[in-house]
């Protein structure tokens, strides 16, 4: 169980425990106050009692945990939480509001936007990717319930892909691609624009992308790459061969870059940038599996922290 959370919220393992203690605490905090209230309040303990109760729980809870989580060093896990259950309740609402209405109005009323405001504001994402797909995996898992980032397409060149098994089991529209459309074509766009995607996240792309999509898409494309840019970068610098560079020469560091994307390989403004130790006892493997734990633990952060400006 403690994997499996460390992996759902995308925290360390010292983060977890402090996330944890702050459930516990402001939990506790946030019942005693409630009773404190009641107690000041002319109600007999009964029906109405824990009606109450239950109100100030819900209204306190939010305060609490956020007060708490300051000198625990995680107010903005518990903001982002608070914000992702707001969401997600808003959704409920509006799935209820259109479920009583007749199938006529429910269908001019999604077609107007006027109940569902949520979807009309949210990020659709595309995720180019040519392997297994576990960085889309990641990905979609961060965003599941995301109140205002979607992931809305997975774009493949290599057919039986991981990633579009992914895709198949996800129930997420999946898009084949080919060489010679994605080049002398204008990329795909107009079937990008179709399913109106907004956003485009490289996940272990191999293919360079052309200038038709990056100028339909300024400063929206992104791509993750296994080593610290501009060190180990160009054309054919991918997966495993990145990592026996890395270990070939020598160096004692290596790590992730996520940058934007241009006309040039791994060229891009780097947004961010994390890094491991190479120790002398480590091959290829042993290393990408390090760069894999940084990819999992940083891209999915990023990715909405560019999306929430």
């Amino acid at each position: 169980m403690f994997e499996k959370l460390k992996d759902k919220w995308k925290v360390s393992g010292s983060n977890l425990i402090m996330i944890l203690v702050t459930f516990a605490v402001g939990g506790g905090l946030t019942g005693y106050v409630a009773k404190k209230i009641l107690s000041l309040l002319p109600v007999d303990k009964g029906a109405f009692w824990i009606l109450l109760y239950i109100i100030l729980l819900t209204v306190i809870w939010p305060v609490a945990v956020i007060i708490v989580s300051i000198p625990f060093g995680q107010s903005r896990f518990f903001r982002d939480y608070i914000k992702r259950i707001a969401g997600r309740l808003g959704r409920n609402a509006n799935k209820q509001k259109i479920s009583g209405m007749s199938p006529a109005i429910q269908q001019s009323t999604i077609q107007s936007g006027f109940v569902n405001q949520d979807a009309s504001r949210s990020i659709r994402i595309a995720i180019f990717a040519s392997g297994a797909g576990t960085n889309a995996q990641k990905i979609i898992d961060s965003f599941r319930d995301h109140p205002f980032i979607n992931v809305a397409l997975i774009v493949c060149n290599r057919p039986g892909a991981g990633v579009l098994q992914i895709a198949e089991k996800e129930k997420i529209p999946s898009l084949l691609i080919e060489r010679d459309p994605f080049y002398e074509g204008n990329g795909y766009v107009d079937e990008l624009k179709q399913q109106h995607i907004d956003f485009i996240v490289l996940a272990g792309f191999l293919w360079k992308v052309p200038s038709a999509l990056i100028k339909a898409f300024p400063q929206r494309i992104i791509n993750i790459h296994p080593a610290l840019l501009p060190a180990y970068g160009g054309k054919g610098m991918y997966g495993i061969k990145v990592q026996e560079a890395v270990i070939a020469s020598g160096d004692p560091e290596s790590g992730i870059t996520i940058h934007y994307v241009d006309e040039i390989y791994d060229h891009g403004q780097i947004i961010f940038q994390a890094s491991c130790p190479v120790l002398p006892d480590d091959t290829p493997a042993i290393l990408a599996k390090k760069i894999h734990q940084l990819e999992h633990l940083h891209f999915s952060r990023v990715i909405e922290e560019l999306l929430s400006k």
